[in-house]
């Protein structure tokens, strides 16, 4: 992937590190019995649904952000069930501050499993920070429960913690709702 150049945020992204990590076997959020509206309901409030930071910039990793989403299962085991990816850089104007996509810092479409229970999976993208430069970054994660490859429902969340990673979070547990590369 080309280095993408953003001199008035001081950052370029490098490369996508394509590191989806299922978490099969925990608990679905909802049963298949209940009604349509109940269902969504229940999978669109549920605990199980978030996004975090889980790599920021580490020494391990320098310049690389992580992203991790978990999504709940809607009780339909042949229902698949996906996540994109993508970063955000913090503009701040005065006293106002906005978010805004990073250009070439999103993922597509991941297939993350079946909706029978709940899914993490995480991307991680490096990026070429300018010298001198600071930038805050943050995630949105879009979820996609799907039917027979119709979308049966959707909804995205921007990165918050605190969260529990099962896999990828370096150091091991780290979650965040921002990251901030210089």
């Amino acid at each position: 992937m080309a280095s993408l150049k953003l001199p008035y945020r001081g950052l370029a992204l490098a490369s996508l590190t394509a590191a989806a990590v299922l978490v099969p076997g925990l608990t679905a959020a909802a049963s298949s019995r209940g009604s349509s509206a109940a269902l969504r309901h229940s999978v669109l409030q549920s605990r199980l649904l978030w996004a975090t930071i889980d790599v920021c910039s580490p020494a391990d990793q320098p310049d690389t952000v992580g992203i991790r989403g978990s999504m709940p299962g809607d009780g339909h085991p042949h229902d698949a069930m996906y996540m994109s990816f993508r970063l955000q850089y913090e503009s701040v104007s005065g006293t106002t501050a906005s978010w805004s996509n990073l250009g070439g810092g999103a993922s597509g479409f991941v297939s993350v499993g079946g909706g029978g229970s709940a899914r993490q999976a995480g991307r991680s993208f490096t990026l070429v920070p300018a010298p001198g430069k600071h930038s805050t970054l943050r995630g949105v994660v879009t979820f996609e429960w799907r039917r027979g490859g119709k979308v049966m429902r959707s909804t995205e969340r921007p990165t918050s913690a605190p969260h529990r990673s099962e896999t990828g979070a370096d150091p091991k547990y780290y979650t965040a709702a921002s990251c901030t590369i210089s």
